[in-house]
């Protein structure tokens, strides 16, 4: 759903290409150009994607005028730009007299820039929102990786009466970590409370969070806030970290918003209790259309919980994701079972369970039956019947659980607001670990002993095992992760390609956002592990292979790599070395990268 959906549009010209390249300071000189090229619908101006590079008050003197010239101007796109203090504070002076505005598509718009200086671009677009009077109906600050401190840079915007009529609010992939989904559940809960004061309480519809490491904390603190709310039609948490209390949590707050429609939390570590938590809950709604618990450890107990929800409920639901959840044939049927007499069914996702060869062809025969073939979804992932043991495995795993979460309670209290949270970690290692295991390498064997087999055997999960696994307050442990996942790395293997460039952003991303993280030491380690720099304690270099540049050439290019270590690789790689010779051919690319992300003097 989209609010903005329905300004009528008025296309001043048809291109519909973006231009995909960064503007260095010698071109603002063509601003004007682009200018011309840029979309503007009747009531949107829109620079989405055009790679600008906006450092000072100059560089956005055409964009400022387009802006103060556009009268009732109700959607303005920024994103896949990039944009400096300076030239956001030019452009918020511009959006003081824009009360009409109602939704801000500014995802991906600090690509390359200093986290410092991400708080202060926020605070004064807006306070510019304020002071305007806006009324906004869309927020999207997707992919900007500003972590804790730049969720404290829209703390004031979201309390204001510029949010009490927001409807969307877009996180997704900015790192809030623990203490940024505190901060922003906090904020929420005051905007819902003042609203609600004025007689016209907040009715956020579409929230979505995903891939910022909120883990339990931040989910609960998020769902006491939901709670508070009720009108959430969307909720998107994928790839958070959280656990079976936080789920829980979760489960409780979806219960007090009637409207869902769809619930997304993959790629999160429910196991049972959380699975049967979330099932209860979903007995109490009846507009949900979309679930998606894929790759959340559900396990067979759970599945079946599930599956007894869908046979007395949830009667317009359309698709269902429980795939890599440890599921077994009994559970999977019971679950295959319980979607036929969905009208609107289209589609069961059991992807990756573990219901053997025999397991698969039931559960296609009973779909079949049901004439729903073409519901079911690929079982080519299948890891097979479980062993005899893994039964009491499931067990053991469940009661270990328990004690993890006794332990954390106990300790929560002493816990720093942004903190690591190592018994957190260990209860994510717990819940993570398949009742398989000792089936399948451990992260530690692969780190020791690196290959492509046994990367991609660690599974579904890997990328977050080995995030769990590699501690980045060592920047030692972090750079030789770093140098042992990518030696592995294939360019003619599409699957192996995936696993390890998703396992290096999963380590550098949570190494980069931890704000103790010692980012120089890390690029002097580096560069002395790949022959680039001379190491006073004598370090003997690594034998460079065209992964370690692929990779690193991957890694520069992401937003949660720092721009002035971007600066620093460039002047080394620009030396000549002998230990990059037998790679001539990565090194280039990653030369010529370099060159383009770093800024001109």
């Amino acid at each position: 759903m989209n609010p903005c959906a329905s300004i009528p549009l008025r296309h001043q010209n048809e291109r519909e290409e973006e231009i995909g390249v960064k503007m260095a300071s010698d071109d603002v000189a063509n601003l004007a150009d682009s200018l011309a090229k840029t979309q503007v619908d009747e009531s949107e101006l829109s620079y989405k994607g055009q790679g600008l590079k906006l450092d000072n008050a100059q560089s956005v003197e055409k964009m400022v005028k387009a802006i103060e010239e556009f009268d009732g101007l109700r959607a303005l796109r920024l994103e896949g730009n990039t944009i400096g203090v300076e030239a956001a504070q030019t452009i918020a002076k511009a959006l003081q007299k824009k009360s009409d505005l109602q939704c801000c598509h500014w995802s991906d718009m600090f690509t390359g820039r200093l986290r410092a200086e991400i708080p202060p671009a926020l605070n004064s677009l807006g306070d510019a929102l304020i002071t305007a009077g806006a009324r906004l109906k869309v927020l999207d600050l997707s992919d900007n990786a500003f972590g804790p401190d730049g969720v404290k840079g829209i703390e004031k915007l979201l309390k204001s009466t510029a949010c009490h009529t927001l409807q969307e609010l877009r996180l997704n992939n900015c790192g809030m970590g623990i203490g940024g989904g505190k901060i922003l559940a906090a904020a929420l809960t005051v905007c819902h409370k003042e609203s609600s004061a004025l007689g016209a309480p907040l009715q956020l519809k579409v929230f979505i969070a995903g891939r910022n490491r909120l883990e339990n904390d931040g989910a609960t603190a998020l769902a006491q806030a939901f709670q508070l709310i009720g009108s959430l039609e969307e909720v998107h948490m994928p790839q958070n970290g959280i656990n079976h209390p936080g789920v829980t949590a979760l489960a409780t707050a979806m219960q007090h918003n009637p409207q869902l429609r769809v619930l997304n939390l993959n790629d999160n570590t429910f196991t049972k209790r959380g699975a049967i938590a979330m099932a209860e809950a979903l007995k109490h709604l009846r507009n949900v259309q979309v679930i998606n618990f894929g790759d959340c450890l559900v396990r067979s107990e759970g599945a079946s919980a599930i599956a007894e929800t869908l046979r007395e409920g949830l009667p317009i639901l359309k698709e269902l994701n429980l795939s890599f959840g440890e599921i077994t044939e009994e559970a999977a049927l019971e679950v295959a079972r319980s979607v036929q007499h969905k009208d609107q069914f289209e589609k069961l996702d059991l992807n990756g369970n573990s219901l053997g060869e025999e397991g698969c062809e039931n559960l296609r025969e009973v779909m079949e039956k049901m004439n729903m073939a073409d519901k079911l979804g690929s079982l080519s992932d299948d890891e097979g019947e479980p062993e005899e043991d893994d039964d009491e495995e499931e067990e053991d795993d469940d009661d270990d659980d328990e004690d993890v979460e006794e332990e954390e309670e106990e300790e929560e209290e002493d816990e720093e607001e942004e903190g690591e949270g190592e018994e957190e970690k260990s209860e994510l290692n717990q819940f993570s670990t398949p009742p398989s295991a000792p089936r399948t390498p451990d992260v530690s064997t692969f780190l020791s002993f690196p290959s492509p087999d046994k990367l991609l055997r660690l599974g579904a999960k890997r990328s977050f095992l080995i995030q769990q696994q590699v501690d980045v307050s060592d920047v030692s442990k972090t750079v030789e992760a770093f140098l042992k996942i990518s030696s592995v790395y294939k360019e003619d293997d599409a699957e192996v390609k995936s696993a390890v460039l998703e396992s290096i952003d999963a380590v550098l991303c949570k190494a980069f956002l931890t704000p103790s993280f010692q980012g120089l030491s890390f690029m002097s380690s580096l560069l002395v592990m790949l022959g680039l720099l001379k190491s006073e304690d004598k370090l003997k270099p690594v034998k460079v292979v065209p992964g370690h540049l692929q990779c690193l050439e991957h890694a520069v290019k992401q937003s949660y790599f720092p721009r002035e270590h971007i600066t620093v690789l460039n002047a080394f790689m620009a030396r000549p070395n002998k230990s990059l010779e037998p790679c001539s051919s990565a090194r280039d690319r990653l030369k010529s990268t370099l060159q383009k992300l770093t800024p001109e003097s």
